[in-house]
Parts: C-alpha cells; structure tokens; sequence
C-alpha cells in the first residue's frame, strides 16, 4: 500500500483506522510532519504498540487513540487503512461508513483489502453507498481501493 498508494497530501488531518502497531500511521506521519495523524484501534496493545513505534521513529505528529476519544467533529482529508476484515462484514461495513462519512468534501481514503476476504464486494458495496470507489493496484491477493466522499 505505501508504495502503491497516491502521495498524501502536504498537509492536512490523516486517519488510520484500525492502526495495529502503527506501521501506516508512522509512514503517514514521517512522510508528512506538518500533518496531523490520527491513529485509531479497539485494541489497547496494538495502542501502545503503535506510540511506542511512533516514539522510536520519531514521528511526534501522530495522536493514538481509542475510537470513542475521537473527537465528533474529526474531520479528515485522508484516511489510509487495513481494515480489520475478521471483525465481520457487517462490523466492518459499520466501521467503514462512520469514518468515511468523515472525509472532508476534498478527502480521499486508501484501502488496502485482501481479495479473498471481500474486497470486490467492498468495492460493490462502497460504490452502491455513493462513494467514487476505484481499483488502484491488485497484488499478491490484495486489492487497494481508492474512495471519495459521497
């Protein structure tokens, strides 16, 4: 995904959703460190996992949290995400529409899905909910998707 991935842009708030140790949230951050970063997961050691990463690499511009500390208002103009496709579909379809619902008007989300764990149907499904949804790369089984707000 990151070498297949459009530039983010030169700044502006980024969210990874479903951040597990961070690897995203930390290539996001030191590609961009006048961004804001938002890093977000259920999982409290794949939290402390990701500041731990985060320090060590020095990307001081990123915020890891739980979802219900992120604040209503969030607003993001990208969102680079793994989704975490064994919560279930329908989790991950719930996941999925109240973070894209986030994206500002001009914001773009990157996802990177594994082709045997639904990503031609997450495709159907994003397009069918009204976002642009196109076909970035296809490799080793994983699809990477690119979603404009609806």
């Amino acid at each position: 995904m990151l070498h297949t991935a459009p530039d983010p842009p030169a700044n502006g708030v980024f969210c990874d959703v479903g951040c597990g140790a961070g690897p995203i949230a930390i290539a996001l951050g030191l590609l961009r460190p006048t961004a804001t970063v938002w890093a977000v997961d259920i999982n409290e050691r794949a939290r402390e996992l990701t500041t731990l990463n985060a320090r060590r690499a020095a990307a001081g511009n990123i915020t890891v949290v739980a979802p219900p500390e992120v604040p209503d208002d969030l607003e993001c103009d990208l969102i680079w995400s793994n989704p975490p496709v064994r919560i279930g579909k329908a989790a991950m379809r719930d996941l999925l529409a109240s973070w894209l619902d986030r994206l500002s008007p001009t914001g773009m989300a990157v996802l990177v899905i594994n082709r045997h764990l639904g990503a031609d149907s997450m495709q159907r499904w994003l397009e069918d909910r009204g976002h642009g949804c196109d076909r970035l790369a296809s490799r080793r089984g994983f699809r990477i998707l690119s979603v404009s707000p609806r």
